[in-house]
């Protein structure tokens, strides 16, 4: 079975004990199951291949499905995007953090099983302080799919994440229940306007109000 730590969210100190063996799990290539500000989520270094491929393995994920990524910071994109455009820098400034997730050019560096060849990364700003903290600690974005198979429900405690995927992952970060809820918007920002490919916990409505600008639907 996978070890699980267990965390208290508001204790600084529970999580910053940790950080040797989380980031040792993840420069190994290893696979780490934590609470978002939405479900649990399955973290790995995401210019880390081998730790890209394992998460495809462990949800038996299609190749042409590519991985969104958690920041710790708007700072932080820096390392994962080039030439966003003004609508994506709008709405980092104004809406994040927030369940809003955005797609922007990657950089070259990143593996191309991660953007599933499409040059382009999801990237979002978690809501929630404490999985921003877990980012800080780990010393590297975090990739974040659900902690499931795909296609099966979204889970939200570390036990059901333990029962669900068991030895396919390597650690599992319990900080407590995740809030669950709407999954997070998906909005194309590399187009203008940008497309709405995925409604979820921010609307339309906020989105356009923040641009000034209708967004045109996924095709």
């Amino acid at each position: 079975m996978p070890e699980i730590f267990k965390i208290d969210p508001e204790d600084e100190d529970s999580l910053k004990n940790r950080s040797k063996q989380i980031k040792e799990t993840l420069r190994q290539g290893g696979v780490i199951a934590f609470p978002t500000d939405t479900f649990y989520a399955l973290g790995a270094d995401p210019f880390n291949e081998r730790g890209v491929c394992k998460i495809f393995e462990i949800k038996s994920r299609e190749a042409d499905q590519p991985l969104l990524v958690l920041v710790a910071s708007i700072a932080q994109v820096e390392c994962l995007a080039v030439a966003r455009s003004q609508e994506a820098d709008q709405l980092m400034r104004e809406c994040w953090p927030a369940p809003l997730t955005l797609i922007l050019k990657a950089v070259p560096e990143l593996p191309k099983r991660l953007t599933a060849n499409t040059e382009t990364i999801g990237v979002r700003l978690p809501k929630n302080d404490w999985t921003r903290r877990l980012i800080e600690v780990a010393g590297c974005p975090l990739t974040a799919p659900s902690a499931n198979k795909s296609g099966e429900k979204n889970l939200r405690t570390a036990d059901e994440v333990r029962r669900s995927l068991g030895d396919t992952i390597d650690l599992i970060i319990d900080a407590g229940p995740a809030p669950g809820g709407k999954v997070s918007t998906l909005l194309d920002t590399t187009v203008s306007p940008p497309v709405l490919i995925r409604q979820g916990a921010v609307t339309r409505e906020k989105i356009e109000s923040i641009l000034k600008t209708e967004c045109s639907p996924a095709s």
